[in-house]
């Protein structure tokens, strides 16, 4: 019984120093000096047209903070604000904060609203690691996805919470898994259903995202006033609705390799033609659009961009970034 109970303490003291870890480095990693150029003390505006802004990942003090290139020069100094975040998105003057809250058992998050000078809207506090966040075209509806548990889509027995706050009317739905599902026209229900990477259109009404069941993926269409969704397509993750609303970027499961499990490919949602990109490294990310030709995304510490119709090749726009968003 002493064995026991020694295990179970030092078990609780391994995962306490991994939460606190996980806090420290999404919060501040590296030397005094950052390790890239950047501009402070100026201040940043997500409503600014030809930007990409992002999460800033090169060591230094401002690891984790918010910062932004013009779109068509990302190779120039980037500006930075005080803003930390752990994922990141923006879009028709709203923005979305997703930062771990640090050193907490069981892992919290702060779900952060933001106006267009990131003046504080809203802070919801729910359980879980920050996985996907997003703010619809309209800037009216934010909504973001998280891990309750586990850390990878790629694993086994994860489970996620997607939620959505809508700017207008103050509701919040701090999950969507009590909506009705639909597959092949009938009610389906499961213990196992799991919902993530919302994406919304750009009426406000309509959404899709993925669902997890029974070891598969679907592409779900939604109805956000009725809270009803029908599965449209196997074999889709993380999706994001093209500006235009007339495909999808997502991630296609290729392979059983755990290390490189995804391709990245678009949808044409009125004939269902399925579209490899030129990007052939596993992409575990909601790619973001920032226009109707062009996909971005995090990968190995760089924010890359590929054309949309699978030509060309992935080039990087900035190296050390994550969660682009182009405004």
């Amino acid at each position: 019984m002493k064995t026991r109970i020694l295990g179970v303490v030092a078990a609780v003291v391994v995962l306490i120093a991994a939460a606190v870890g996980y806090g420290v480095l999404s919060r501040d990693r590296g030397p005094d000096v950052n390790s890239v150029a950047v501009v402070t003390g100026q201040p940043v505006s997500v409503q600014a047209k030809g930007q990409l802004l992002f999460r800033n990942t090169a060591e230094g003090p401002d690891f984790g903070h918010l910062a932004t290139v013009p779109v068509d020069r990302p190779g120039e100094p980037r500006k930075v604000s005080g803003l930390s975040c752990d994922r990141f998105a923006a879009s028709a003057g709203t923005a979305l904060c997703l930062a771990a809250q640090p050193g907490v058992l069981p892992p919290m998050t702060d779900v952060i609203v933001l106006d267009k000078d990131l003046t504080e809207i809203r802070r919801i506090e729910l359980p879980g690691t920050p996985s996907r966040g997003r703010v619809s075209p309209d800037g009216k509806l934010a909504y973001w996805t998280l891990f309750v548990n586990g850390d990878s889509y790629s694993e086994t027995g994860f489970s996620t919470r997607a939620g959505i706050f809508n700017l207008s009317t103050g509701k919040l739905t701090k999950s969507i898994e009590e909506m009705g599902l639909l597959l092949d026209g009938k009610p389906y229900y499961s213990s196992d259903v799991n919902y993530w990477g919302i994406t919304f259109a750009a009426d406000g009404k309509k959404f899709y995202a993925t669902v997890g069941t029974k070891g598969k993926t679907y592409l779900v269409e939604a109805d956000y006033g009725k809270l009803v969704a029908r599965m449209i397509r196997e074999n889709v993750e993380c999706p994001s609705l093209s500006p235009d609303g007339k495909r999808i970027a997502f991630k296609k499961r290729v392979s059983a390799d755990l290390a490189a499990p995804w391709r990245l490919a678009v949808l044409d949602l009125a004939s269902g033609k399925e579209t490899m990109l030129a990007e052939t490294r596993s992409v575990d990310d909601q790619a973001a659009w920032l226009d109707d030709r062009t996909v971005a995304y995090g990968l190995d510490s760089a924010i890359w961009a590929v054309p949309a119709d699978g030509s060309g090749a992935a080039r990087e726009l900035v190296a050390q970034g994550a969660s682009p968003a182009g405004v």
